[in-house]
């Protein structure tokens, strides 16, 4: 399907799944090439982010790749090795296990994190070209809407 040319009432017949996944597969794909020529992985920041107490952490405590697996269940994708991905940041220094395999972040692992997210401003201006915050705000309400129809949840 496409939305050149197409009449917005044509358009307003086609199904939201179709391109809602299509716009999700692109925009990950498109971050995810952006994060690695800054040299890391969705993934990588992700663990960072999770493991952070100036982050998503509540406590900044350490966590088990079991722990974090569930912490990142609603967005981690099904090839994303999460194993893996801890070994480099072990081996970067950025995190460190414990004698329970509890990683933790590092101070050299929170000040990368911190670097990071400050390209993610950079990423979002990209893809939010060309679009009005007003037409981006309808077009999160229509997409919460759609999914409290479909009978799921809506953060």
């Amino acid at each position: 399907m496409t939305t050149q040319q197409v009449p917005d009432a044509e358009l307003a017949g086609q199904p939201a799944a179709y391109w809602t996944g299509v716009a999700y597969e692109a925009l990950i794909a498109h971050i995810r090439a952006r994060q690695a020529e800054r040299g890391y992985t969705q993934p990588q920041f992700w663990l960072l982010r999770n493991l952070s107490a100036n982050d998503i952490s509540p406590d900044g405590k350490g966590m088990t790749l079991s722990e974090l697996q569930e912490a990142m269940a609603s967005y981690i994708r099904p090839e994303d090795d999460l194993a893996a991905e801890a070994e480099v940041l072990l081996d970067r220094g950025w995190l460190t296990r414990d004698a329970e395999h509890r990683l933790w972040l590092t101070a050299e692992g929170e000040q990368t994190r911190v670097d990071f997210a400050s390209s993610a401003p950079a990423i979002r201006a990209v893809l939010h070209e060309g679009i009005d915050d007003a037409d981006y705000v309808t077009t999160v309400k229509v997409l919460q809407r759609l999914i409290r129809n479909a009978g799921g949840p809506v953060a």
